[in-house]
């Protein structure tokens, strides 16, 4: 491969050469633009931050005007089609301001950043700064403690608090810090190396964005990050003017988080970025919004965020009726049984099986080592046996034996298994012995089976009942059918909980709670939980509390939450690995930004052993010599468990260590910042202490530097590059090297069987080792296998997120505009347009007159404005039009007279003696619901009613579309297991998900309309004395926000046998599964597909109409 890129290399070029050729000059220009800036006083540098302001105001001020200027021709319109032409002209003037706002930063881009750094030299070099004191400086000055205000001059020190850690500013750019800044603020990812000042290159694009006073966001992996960067950054920005805040020092929804995205630039973690995006999106009035447009974000750690948690949907949900009702408890000693019994069999099986091989009989031998996998593949004796010469290429060949002709002789291995488990998907399936062995103790034989629904509805239709009856029949058909659904459910995640999930390695117990352990950095994620019941099922496992399903009111993944910005950009030591995944998914670039000083650390090739005994016997004997030459070693790990088991190696050998795992995650940092002392052991987890650098004395820099030990490959070359980037910082010695196993579950389950084959034939005694380059390769070829692997889950997952995102686009632009109150107006003209189209084209369709007159009657309480004659005559264009037309005028009539009826009303109150009232509580209602509209009582005076109609229509819209997007969420998720059943039907699930979501999409906002419409015709105005006074109320919702740990895709047809359900749909509330309620269409067959931007209508083959809706661009009409 090294030499297919040398070619490639040769003939289009280096790609980081090329990236910083166009950047160099850019530098040159920067640090000339400093030594002018170096002349000048303080006061004289902090004027320069005024006229950037001042240029970029200028530069859009004319377009504002323009806004200014439509805005108020908006205002004086009614006319659907003229507003939403003019709001659309607002949007270009928008677009047209923010491209100018670009080239304007592009142009003062070296002098801006040349002010950072002259800033920052200013407070290396100089223990105060002397300026005039300005506003700011005062304010500053009551807050801080490095602001002093003497006489009219402010004095900056260069010493203040970050986040508990007093500091001195020592820092000043180098050149490459520069190159990192200005790719950073081309909206790209600057790869740079541990320990190379990614914290003080975001300055610079931090700086020169907040300029425009839009805001910009610096997201970090964790709070303490996201503290310490926002204190100790503060100074540079605050010496300008510039306000900071960091979201994670207050709590959501209050007036400090608002003021904190008021600030110009807002330091935060990536979950509360997300989570008060949702919360925004649940408000009811417009004071409760915190955050403003999304302009402009950095996101630290980029690939943990933008990769490892992109699939991560980020939830907030409440309570759900029956949720508290599952089978967890009463399926746990059942499964627990079948567990142990399955342990016992496969214990002896193996001792079968060695006892064949033994003897020279492979054939009877492997069958049985076949089965042991198959059965306990994570059985340790086993794990044991295939690390010794010539059992692990026995067992591949026996695999693939039974695997050949699609698995056709595959059940003669799985018929004395319970259960079988496919390791490498996370899969487990009951066998027909698991069944039986289940349902022994019950009457019911097929207690833990599902029959064909289809069949059993035939067998009921077949008795010639009256209906009355043959309803009953299938109505408890239907319910025992969910109940089995469920229960086979919940007894897959059981038998999961016990066979795939490790105490102390997948997750720990604190608190009688189970919580998820980060495989990476070891920490625990707070707030997250698995998913599809996998998470209640490990609660029973571990005796605690299985918390209550809850109901999804809100979901982002953190994918398509940062591809709201308009610009994204981020930093890391670890992305060109992913590097195809980032541009692929965010049209993100990787430059690879060089290091201060050349990189001296010694990367050593593996050192592979046969079993993990010997490889940690070795790990611990090379920290001992090594702490012995008093040079400090960061041992990294996998899991939780191992970190654990080195720990008590190490203490048996009396050599002093730090241990960090998820259970001392909060002691992470003060670990990590230690591990640079002299002969300092500290074990940790790949990835811990990310944003912490270890700096070390000159003592240790003389004995070799820091020694990095991987005790195990990981699945990502990304994460172990991470380990390995720990030493070597800014220049310094360092080593570091691997020791692998063939009983690793890398090398286990995408292990090269050349690696093992090369072994045997060395004839490996215990203990000895192979160091080779050809060896390391082919590590690193099966962590690609994985990477590529891992991508396409991913990839596959966030499709399924797209259709979602772009339905969740559409909905919270409605709530938006209700929730603004400035286009819901042109929302509910259109909502009237939309309606009447729906009801025109699906009753001329059928020329169905009656049932046209009946739903105008239901829906807008009116007569039908169109005859008979008119209905069968005209077009259904024209029909469309007619009926817009009279539903407007009366709808305006309508609105125009309530807000006359009411206004006496409000009159009476106002002017009223003793009224002391802000704000009043007006109950409307249609006969059916009834709905509290609160309205400000002088603006409803002042507007003689017509505030209190616009509230009022705020309301209902605000309240019917929460309850429609909460609805349709549950179908949603209902819809995405129900489609995986295509794949028996060799089908794309994707496709039909597609197609599905769609049709379910536009069904429901056909329903939101008419039901926003219905209620605001038909509410009725209140009496005098219904009118109270609106007092604040502190009720506070009962509301979860957690993070669902999603498995890969596979996962996604656990749940297929809720299938079938959907046949009850019409009986059940409780649970809609969505069915197909056209014909099935042949790939021959011939349809219409319709372009979505352009409105093109072609007629072609289904065949090839699949691949144009795969690209989301067509539907099928």
């Amino acid at each position: 491969m090294s030499i297919l890129n040398s070619v490639l290399k040769l003939f289009v070029g280096d790609k980081t050469k090329k990236d910083l050729k166009k950047i160099t000059p850019i530098v040159e220009e920067i640090n000339k633009y400093q030594k002018t800036l170096e002349k000048i006083s303080n006061d004289e540098l902090r004027n320069k931050t005024i006229d950037f302001k001042e240029l970029i105001s200028n530069s859009r001020s004319k377009i504002d005007k323009e806004i200014s200027h439509l805005n108020n021709l908006v205002n004086k319109t009614i006319d659907i089609n003229e507003k939403e032409d003019l709001y659309e002209q607002i949007d270009n003037k928008e677009v047209e301001a923010n491209k100018i706002i670009n080239r304007i930063l592009d142009e003062i881009l070296p002098e801006a950043f040349a002010v950072v750094k002259e800033t920052a030299s200013r407070f290396l070099n100089n223990s105060k700064l002397k300026v005039s004191a300005s506003e700011n400086d005062i304010l500053l000055s009551n807050k801080y403690d490095y602001v002093n205000i003497d006489n009219n001059y402010a004095f900056w020190s260069n010493k203040w608090d970050a986040a508990g850690k007093e500091i001195i500013w020592d820092m000043i750019h180098y050149d490459v810090q520069l190159i990192g800044g200005i790719v950073l603020h081309q909206g790209k990812i600057a790869e740079m190396q541990t320990g190379e000042g990614k914290t003080l290159v975001a300055t610079l694009p931090v700086y020169l964005n907040a300029l425009t006073g839009k805001g910009v966001h610096l997201v970090t992996v964790n709070d303490y990050l996201a503290k310490r960067d926002s204190a100790w950054m503060a100074p540079i920005f605050q010496f300008h003017g510039f306000s900071i805040d960091c979201i994670d020092y207050h709590k959501p929804n209050s007036n400090e988080r608002k003021m904190a995205y008021e600030a110009d630039i807002t330091y935060g973690t990536n979950n509360e970025f997300g989570f008060d995006y949702l919360r925004d999106n649940m408000a009811h009035n417009k004071e409760d919004l915190v955050q403003r447009k999304h302009n402009y974000a950095i996101v630290d750690e980029v690939d943990s965020v933008l990769v490892d948690d992109a699939r991560t949907p980020l939830i907030i949900s409440g309570p759900t009726p029956l949720g508290d009702r599952h089978e967890y408890d009463q399926l746990k000693p059942k499964i627990s049984s079948l567990v142990s019994n399955q342990k016992s069999l496969m214990n002896k099986v193996l001792v079968d099986a060695k006892s064949y091989i033994k003897s020279g009989d492979n054939e009877n031998g492997g069958l049985l080592l076949l089965r042991v996998f198959r059965g306990l593949p994570k059985n340790k004796a086993l794990i044991k046996f295939l690390s010794e010469e010539g059992i692990k290429q026995l067992l591949q060949k026996t695999e693939n034996f039974y695997m050949q002709d699609n698995n056709r002789e595959m059940p003669k291995v799985d018929k004395e298994l319970y259960f079988v488990i496919d390791e490498k998907t996370n899969q487990i399936d009951l066998t027909d012995k698991g069944i039986e062995a289940l349902s022994k103790d019950n009457d019911d034989k097929n207690f833990f089976v599902l029959n064909d629904i289809g069949i059993e509805i035939s067998k009921i239709e077949n008795q010639n009942l009256d209906s009355k009856k043959e309803a009953e029949l299938k109505e408890k058909l239907f319910k025992e059918f969910d109940e089995k659904s469920e229960r086979i459910h919940s007894m897959n995640q059981l038998l999961k909980a016990y066979t795939l999930f490790e105490k102390d390695i997948e997750y720990v117990v604190i608190d009688n709670k189970v919580k998820i352990v980060d495989e990476q950095t070891g920490r625990i994620m707070e707030g997250r939980r698995y998913s599809d019941g996998l998470h209640q099922a490990i609660e029973a496992k571990e005796n605690v509390k299985v918390e209550a399903a809850t109901q999804t009111f809100a979901t982002i993944t953190l994918q398509n939450y940062f591809r709201m910005y308009e610009k994204l950009s981020g930093m890391t030591g670890t992305a060109v690995t992913e590097a195809g995944e980032f541009w692929e998914i965010y049209k993100l670039d990787v430059v690879e930004i060089p290091t201060n000083r050349i990189i001296s650390r010694k990367d050593e090739e593996d050192l592979i052993y046969k079993t993990k005994r010997e490889k940690y016997n070795a790990v611990i004997k090379k920290v001992t010599e090594l702490s012995n030459e008093g040079r400090p070693i960061l041992i990294g790990t996998t899991s939780v468990e191992i970190s654990e088991l080195l720990g008590k190696m190490l203490d048996r050998n009396k050599i002093k260590h730090n241990v960090l795992n998820a259970k001392l995650h909060k002691k992470e940092a003060d670990v990590v910042a230690e591990a640079g002392r002299t002969g300092m052991v500290t074990i940790a987890t790949n990835m811990a202490g990310r944003g912490t650098d270890i700096k070390l004395n000159e003592d240790v820099k003389s004995k070799g530097g820091l020694a990095i030990i991987g005790t195990e490959r990981h699945d990502s070359r990304r994460v172990d590059r991470q380990l390995r980037g720990r030493s070597g910082r800014q220049g310094d010695p360092g080593s570091s090297q691997f020791y692998v196993s063939l009983e690793d579950n890398l090398m286990r389950l995408f292990g090269s069987e050349r690696v093992a084959k090369v072994m045997d034939r060395m004839g490996l005694e215990e203990g000895e080792v192979i160091q080779h380059s050809m060896m390391t390769k082919s590590i690193e070829r099966a962590q690609k296998k994985v990477e590529e692997n891992n991508f396409g889950i991913r990839k596959r997952l966030l499709e399924y997120d797209d259709v979602m995102n772009a339905q969740r686009e559409v909905i919270y632009k409605r709530r938006k505009h209700a929730l603004e109150g400035s286009r819901l107006k042109l929302d509910i003209y259109n909502m009237l347009y939309d309606t009447s189209e729906d009801i025109v084209n699906r009753n001329k369709g059928v020329n169905d007159f009656k049932n046209f007159e009946f739903e105008i009657i239901s829906n807008f309480s009116i007569t039908s404005p169109i005859n008979k004659d008119d209905f069968e005559n005209l077009s259904e264009i024209e029909l469309t039009k007619k009926l817009y037309k009279n539903l407007f005028d009366h709808y305006i009539n309508k609105t125009d007279n309530n807000a006359k009826i009411a206004f006496p009303v409000i009159k009476e109150v106002f002017e009223r003696a003793n009224n002391k009232f802000e704000r009043i509580v007006v109950p409307f209602t249609d006969g059916v619901k009834t709905l509290n509209v609160i309205t400000n009582l002088k603006e409803a005076y002042d507007s003689k009613g017509e505030q209190l109609v616009e509230d009022f229509e705020k309301n209902i819209t605000l309240a019917l579309i929460d309850e429609s997007w909460k609805n349709h969420l549950r179908k949603m998720d209902e819809l995405k297991q129900s489609v995986q059943l295509a794949v028996h039907e060799q089908k794309d699930p994707l496709l039909i998900y597609k197609f599905e979501a769609f049709e379910l999409f536009k069904s429901m906002l056909n329903s939101l309309n008419k039901e926003v419409l219905s209620f605001l015709v038909k509410a009725n105005l209140p009496n005098q004395q219904n009118i109270q006074e609106a007092r604040k109320t502190s009720v506070r919702q009962n509301y979860k926000t957690s993070k669902d740990e999603v498995l890969n895709s596979d996962e996604l047809a656990e749940r297929n046998r809720r299938v079938g359900a959907s046949a009850s749909q019409q009986q059940r509330e409780p649970i809609e599964t969505i069915v197909r309620e056209k014909p099935k269409i042949g790939r021959n067959e011939k349809v219409k597909v319709k372009n979505i931007k352009t409105g093109e209508i072609q007629t072609i083959k289904f065949k090839k109409a699949e691949i144009l809706v795969r690209n989301g661009e067509w539907i099928i009409i």
